[in-house]
Parts: C-alpha cells; sequence; structure tokens
C-alpha cells in the first residue's frame, strides 16, 4: 500500500500543483494583476510546488537528506535533462539576459548554499543549513522577486509563457483548494514511500530525493520546455528551467530549512558542485562553442543529457 501511494502521491501532487496554478491566475487576473506578475508569482513558482510541499513534510518529519537531495537534484535534472531534451527537440536560441544574468544567477544561487552549508570549512561546529541560513536564502529570494518584478523588461525569459483560463469566481476557489489538497497528501505520500524505499532498498534517502523524486518533480518543467521547444518558443525553454534553479535553492530550501534545519554531509558537496558545473558547462555551450554563438545545438544537447545519464550512473555506484 505505501508503495501505492507512493505511485499515486506524484499524480495527485503534480495535477494539484496544476489546478492550483489555474485556480490562482484566475483569481490573480481578475485582481487586476500583470502577466508579468502573474507569470512569476503563481506559475513560475507554480512549478516549484511539488518540489516545495515535499521538501516540507521532509522537514516536519526529519527527512533532511530527502529534503536536500530533492532540490540539487531538481536543478541536476533541470540543467542537464530538460534543456538537453528541449534543444534535441529545437535548438536553443539563448538571448543575452538568459546567458549573462539568468545562468550566472544558478551559479551565484549554488555557491551561496555551498557557503551557507558548510559550516566547519568557516570554523563552526555545526555542519546544516539552519534557520539563519534559510532567512538569507529567503532573503536572496526576495530580491530575485523584486528584480524580476520592477525589471520585467530584463528577465522575461524566466516569465512563463502562459494563457490565463478566466474562470468563475467559485470554479477559481474550488481549484485552488483542490489544488492544496492535491498537494498536502501527494507530499505526505511521497515523502513515507521515499522512506521506505530507502530502508527496503538500503539506499539514503538523499539518493532517493537526487533521482527518483527529481524526475517526477520536474514532469511540469520537462513539459513546460519541450511545449516552448516545439513552438520554436527556445528562450522560454531554458528560462523556465534556469528561473525554477533558482527559485528551488533560494525558496524551496530556504522555507525547508527555516521549518527545520537541514544537517549536511559532506558528500552532498560532490552534488552542489554538479550543479555548478552544469551550469558552467551551459554557459561554455551558449558563449564560447560552436559556430552558432548564444545557441544549443542539438548535438549540444545531446552532450547534456549523457552528463546526466553519467551522473546517475554514479549516483548508483555510490550507492552500491
Amino acid at each position: 500500500m505505501t508503495y501505492l501511494l507512493f505511485a499515486a502521491g506524484f499524480v495527485i501532487l503534480i495535477y494539484g500543483a496544476d489546478k492550483l496554478i489555474e485556480g490562482a491566475a484566475s483569481i490573480g487576473s481578475k485582481l487586476g494583476l500583470s502577466q508579468v506578475v502573474v507569470g512569476l508569482t503563481i506559475v513560475a513558482l507554480g512549478t516549484s510546488l511539488p518540489e516545495l510541499f515535499i521538501n516540507i513534510f521532509a522537514s516536519i518529519e526529519g527527512s533532511t537528506g530527502l529534503a536536500i537531495g530533492n532540490v540539487l537534484g531538481s536543478n541536476i535534472v533541470n540543467t542537464y535533462l530538460i534543456i538537453g531534451v528541449a534543444a534535441i527537440i529545437y535548438p536553443i536560441t539563448v538571448t543575452k539576459r538568459t546567458s549573462d544574468i539568468l545562468i550566472p544567477g544558478t551559479i551565484f544561487a549554488a555557491l551561496t548554499l555551498w557557503a551557507l552549508a558548510n559550516d566547519s570549512f568557516f570554523g563552526r561546529d555545526v555542519q546544516e543549513i539552519g534557520t539563519p541560513d534559510g532567512i538569507i536564502l529567503l532573503l536572496f529570494f526576495a530580491g530575485f522577486i523584486y528584480f524580476i518584478i520592477f525589471k520585467p523588461e530584463k528577465e522575461k525569459a524566466v516569465i512563463p509563457e502562459i494563457k490565463i483560463k478566466e474562470l468563475p469566481a467559485v470554479k477559481s476557489i474550488a481549484f485552488i483548494i483542490l489544488g492544496a489538497a492535491g498537494l498536502y497528501f501527494g507530499g505526505d505520500w511521497i515523502v513515507k514511500g521515499s522512506q521506505k524505499i530507502s530502508s527496503d532498498l538500503g539506499v539514503s534517502q538523499s539518493f532517493i530525493g537526487l533521482t527518483l523524486i527529481a524526475l517526477a518533480t520536474s514532469l511540469p518543467e520537462l513539459v513546460t520546455s519541450i511545449i516552448s521547444a516545439r513552438k520554436k518558443n527556445s528562450d522560454m525553454a531554458i528560462g523556465n528551467a534556469i528561473g525554477s534553479n533558482i527559485i528551488n535553492i533560494f525558496f524551496v530550501l530556504g522555507v525547508s530549512s527555516v521549518i527545520n534545519p537541514i544537517p549536511f554531509q559532506k558528500s552532498m558537496n560532490f552534488e552542489i558542485w554538479m550543479v555548478i558545473a552544469a551550469s558552467l558547462l551551459l554557459l561554455l555551450l551558449v558563449k564560447y562553442t560552436g559556430k552558432k554563438r548564444n545557441t544549443v545545438t542539438k548535438w549540444e544537447g545531446a552532450l547534456l543529457i549523457a552528463a546526466y545519464i553519467a551522473f546517475l550512473i554514479y549516483s548508483s555506484l555510490k550507492q552500491a
């Protein structure tokens, strides 16, 4: 039954996020909010709701390895797999604002996480992402939100392409309630299921978060990026994935660590550096390789996917 609920949890979690976004976007439109604000605060944040709710339950139940593994794994999936798949569908033309601001922003977010997590490196006794660290992450997130809202012309790459459905107010509220319920039960079932899977397979919860849960919770970003790539709206494809990476570290981990301090194992530094390496590789491909600059070509997309497969193999061997 636990395994069935674990699988069902992903379905209702993602469905719940979708319905909550739909209802909230309609309410936001009725209140007169601009598409930029609705796109950022509701839709862009909404794609990170699965990670957020899993992390909230993981933090409450003390499954802190799952919490950080989920975020780092999702960021690795976003950069290697999602952008790689989108580039294979249609080469991604990257705007200057994405290559000069968003991609370096993901590197900054990951370096900030490394600095906050590695207390012993700075002479402190406790190795954790504590409540003060969470507050710092949330302050950076607030700065990120401020920059996007008040300088939208520079950062439209992070605003998902949306078509807001004008729903009746009662239906919008019903969708929000239904979505919240789906997120609640889905998050609870997934965390409980991951604890049992971790125990049954003899692997760490951080490994489950890095692989299985990260892949499942990144499905909304994958679908959004594939749709954008098929519409040849290529910069939107990369903007969705990269914007989600920044939100995952600053917002999702920030909230998680405020709820319950996250003990940090030094072995997880490898995954942080993998996130940094993924962004550096993407920056290299965009700005300095190939005949077409500011483009992620099909073969470069295949390279990103191959890098993700190599990461999965290495992570599996570490658990063996």
